[in-house]
């Protein structure tokens, strides 16, 4: 039961950032601008993601190396 306010706090930022996806798509869609995903794309992304992955795996894994 202790874990439900920190279960809550990240099912709460993954809809942030559900929707922050949304409107970024929403907004280039908006301008008429071909949605696309080249290097540049990944060299931006990549970075974000790695270390976000990361953290969860750890925290997934925790609890069975301790």
């Amino acid at each position: 039961m202790p874990d439900s306010a920190f279960i809550i706090f990240i099912i709460f930022g993954f809809v942030w950032v559900v929707m922050g996806a949304f409107a970024v798509i929403a907004l280039f869609k908006s301008e008429g601008q071909k949605m696309r995903f080249d290097k540049w794309g990944l060299l931006v992304t990549i970075p974000i993601i790695i270390p976000i992955v990361i953290v969860l795996l750890y925290q997934a894994m925790r609890p069975l190396i301790l």
